[in-house]
């Protein structure tokens, strides 16, 4: 026998357990035991040393029949918290969530420059706020994952973030040079691929998750994965060409997708068709609710080829679900049936097309979520959705 190959097993054993306590909120010692297959001797170590280092606690259940009543284990939430940070362009969101994966609290940070060294340290700042908030607890803050809208390489360092102007930077290293934390950056549309994994479609092991908000990206789970790609930059489909000669793309293509599907491709067709200088998200949210002509014909016009690009997706990926995050499309009636009426091709397979419940809170989840599951070394996360509901503003 390999030394330690004891402790390896005794490892892989507590992820299990406490991947199950999670699942299931409560449970009891010998359900643990029936639902793992581990033994019972083994639960009882295990729990054991989770409950000394107060990772877990114990409820005594009310039991109006003969006999003992039962203990019921749970993760013990309040001994540590989680920061996610969605470092978007013009507000940057923070949350704070138990080790139950439920948001506490969130914050919401417009800043005033895009310098980097200034985000820096307003970053630095927030994140000692969020951590004073908790110093009461066993654990305090445990970690803290930054979504970044950009291109991530796989050693996290920033390889360029287009909306400000960010190339080759190690916003990991400057962040630690500061703070006494583990300290995580991730692409927003992996950890948004995360988040609906965790919070909706947990048997989902095959996932892709495209944005439209913010040109399109996608994040995409692949045997219950993350899948990054050789550099970390697998997910760009918004620069995959649909329209050959088409319009031109500031990446130096022509017909790339997002040009004809993105969010921003809408507002501004939108605004040149109704003569505006530049109509706002909310603004077309607004005409969507009135079913004005020109809006309602010009999206619709525009559901062909978030199609095309879709049937793309499917071939290259035969995804079991795939999400779409887009406020507009999550407003417009039918918008689902109207891009599967598209989809056409008896090759292109998938089980269920849906729009995200999650919608610009995914990323940040995803940052909660993924922080917890490396705290704590489970091999898979499955929260309930109930408990995204609760953040509160503060």
């Amino acid at each position: 026998m390999v030394t330690g190959d004891g402790a390896y097993i005794k490892k892989i054993n507590r992820g299990i357990i406490l991947e199950k306590i999670i699942e299931h909120g409560m449970i009891s010692r010998a359900d643990l035991s029936k639902i793992t297959g581990l033994n019972k001797a083994t639960i009882s170590a295990q729990v054991s040393d989770l409950l000394e280092e107060g990772l877990v606690s114990e409820t005594q259940m009310e039991h109006h029949n003969v006999g003992r009543k039962p203990i019921m284990l749970s993760i013990n939430q309040d001994a540590g918290y989680t920061l996610g940070v969605d470092l978007d362009y013009e507000e940057i969101h923070f949350t704070l969530a138990d080790l139950q994966g439920t948001p506490v609290h969130s914050y919401t940070e417009i800043p005033s420059t895009h310098d980097y060294e200034d985000i820096v340290k307003l970053l630095i700042k927030q994140v000692k706020r969020h951590q004073k908030k908790s110093l009461n607890s066993r654990y305090g803050l445990v970690s803290v994952m930054v979504g970044i809208h950009g291109t991530v390489n796989k050693d996290e360092s920033i390889y360029f973030v287009p909306k400000y102007g960010w190339r080759n930077r190690n916003l990991k290293h400057d962040l630690k040079d500061k703070l006494d934390l583990d300290i995580y950056i991730e692409n927003n549309a992996n950890l948004s691929s995360y988040a609906e994994r965790v919070f909706k479609f947990h048997s989902s092991n095959n996932l892709v998750n495209i944005i439209l908000s913010s040109g399109i990206g996608a994040g995409i789970i692949v045997d219950g994965e993350i899948h990054r790609g050789y550099h970390g930059y697998a997910g760009e489909m918004g620069h995959m060409i649909v329209s050959l000669d088409g319009r031109p793309c500031s990446c130096g293509n022509k017909g790339c997708w997002e040009l004809y599907a993105s969010e921003p491709s809408m507002i501004k067709q939108l605004s040149s068709l109704l003569g505006k200088e530049a109509l706002t998200r909310k603004e077309v949210l607004k005409l969507i609710t009135e079913r004005d002509s020109v809006v309602m014909n010009q999206i619709s016009s525009t559901l062909p080829y978030i199609s095309i690009g879709l049937n793309n997706v499917i071939n290259l990926y035969n995804p079991e679900t795939i999400v779409i995050n887009s406020e507009i499309l999550a407003n417009f009636p039918n918008a689902v049936e109207l891009i599967e009426s598209h989809l056409h091709s008896s090759v292109s397979q998938y089980c269920q097309l849906v729009l995200s419940e999650l919608g610009d809170r995914a990323c940040i989840l995803g940052a909660c979520a993924l922080a917890l599951q490396r705290f704590l070394e489970v091999p898979k996360l499955t929260l309930k959705t109930a408990q995204v509901t609760q953040s509160i503003l503060v």
